[in-house]
């Protein structure tokens, strides 16, 4: 990845490939989680346990090879569970799903082995699955597949499901006589078969399977998992005109009826009410939008952010850790923060709350029914009383009582016939 990151950390639709993973495998029912790190796993260990607190981790101190990895997870494989999935945290795209079918595949009792595969439209590189009369019996690495192997199409995508009586045994029984003296998680596949044991390949598609090893390969999987999004979010009764240009985050809420115009992003911790429009160009993290809000073009809700039902937010407005209440207006060029609006208040173009003075951060409370001048200043903390009305290009410092008229500017001075006489001068 060419990164001061770990691989694992790096996002997609603003979570880790680390946390999709997890996430997935909890969905799918795990009992025990060890995730296999390698000598610093410090930022790894965060990530997981806002996951997946109960994680455990083995360190792989050396890499000589996937079983060898796998068996740093020894203590948790001794056990005996039921079954153990064996999955890359660089493999975000894998659906809970398909990770249920890997163990019900093997609660059926047929086999000890389920190996994860793929019909690649170009098998290049790839180690094959061989079936032989729905068995499979044996990963075949490119290098060493005979001709007629490498016309199989049917390939390895790497994860697997081991019964956990025998998982073990099988591990322990993987050798290192190859060219590069690792220890292969795919031998177990002939050592099962020599053994009498069965197994198979459970397909899916390309897509899913998708490991991730440079920039261009994570632009590739967040592609698909944006196009995942967007397919769910308009199942669900959103509008997406132009869906394409819209990006989504994994936990994106979008209730029925929403509208999004195209060119629209959304961070993560974004919920939208039923009925609003999320006009184009607008920019959304960590924000609450009621139902039948109308916002942007060009708006930029922050995080705590939260609007009301029926508020309207214009062109180049933005609103941080704020509450906006019902029917209010800041319809163009506003900054918002560290507010509470009251509803149906008026904030004119260009009013802005000051809640910052270098040091710490202020709040300005504004009542219902409030009129705020276009190009006032609110110096927080202040408080606006409900009906209250902020004369035009005020700077409001003190706090305002409900239903008064506040001024807060320089008297207006009017110099008769000075601008002809300074021009006069200039062109002299």
């Amino acid at each position: 990845m060419r990164s001061a990151r770990p691989k694992v950390l790096h996002k997609l639709a603003g979570r880790s490939m680390l946390a999709h993973v997890l996430s997935s495998v909890v969905k799918a029912g795990a009992d025990r989680i060890v995730i296999v790190a390698g000598s610093d796993p410090t930022a790894v260990i965060a990530e997981a346990k806002a996951i997946a607190p109960e994680a455990e981790f083995a360190i792989q101190a050396e890499r000589l090879g996937t079983a060898h990895a796998v068996l740093a997870a020894r203590e948790a494989i001794a056990q005996g569970y039921d079954d153990i999935l064996v999955v890359f945290a660089d493999t975000p795209l894998v659906r809970p799903e398909t990770f249920v079918k890997m163990r019900k595949a093997l609660a059926e009792g047929r086999d000890a082995i389920v190996a994860l595969g793929f019909e690649a439209k170009d098998p290049t590189g790839y180690g094959r699955l061989i079936v032989e009369n729905d068995t499979l019996v044996a990963i075949r690495e490119d290098r060493d597949a005979s001709e007629a192997e490498r016309g199989v199409r049917m390939c390895n995508a790497g994860l697997m499901a081991l019964d956990g009586a025998r998982a073990l045994g099988l591990l322990d029984a993987v050798g290192n006589a190859n060219a590069k003296g690792e220890f292969y998680l795919t031998d177990v596949v002939a050592i099962a078969k020599g053994r009498g044991l069965g197994a198979s390949a459970l397909k899916v598609a390309e897509d899913e399977v998708l490991g991730i090893n440079d920039r261009a390969q994570l632009a590739a999987a967040e592609a698909i998992l944006q196009q995942r999004l967007r397919d769910a979010a308009m199942r669900n009764g959103a509008t997406l005109v132009d869906p394409l240009s819209v990006t989504l985050s994994f936990d994106t809420s979008l209730d029925r009826d929403v509208i999004v115009e195209p060119h629209v992003f959304f961070g993560v911790g974004v919920s939208v009410g039923e009925g609003s429009l999320i006009r184009s160009f607008s920019h959304l993290e960590g924000a609450t939008v009621g139902p039948n809000v109308s916002l942007g073009p060009f708006a930029r809700l922050r995080p705590g952010a939260e609007l009301g039902p029926n508020v309207h937010i214009g062109n180049f407005v933005e609103v941080k850790a704020s509450y906006v209440g019902a029917g209010a207006k800041i319809n163009h060029l506003s900054y918002i923060g560290d507010a509470a609006i009251g509803a149906k208040t008026n904030i004119g173009a260009g009013a802005i709350t000051c809640n910052y003075d270098g040091a710490g951060k202020y709040r300005t409370e504004i009542g219902e029914n409030a009129f705020i001048g276009s190009n006032s200043s609110l110096v927080a903390p202040v408080k606006i009383g409900a009906g209250a009305y902020i004369g035009s290009g005020s700077v409001i410092t003190k706090d305002v009582e409900p239903d008064a008229l506040a001024l807060g500017r320089a008297g207006q001075i009017e110099k008769p016939g000075w601008a002809k006489a300074f021009r006069s001068k200039k062109q002299k």
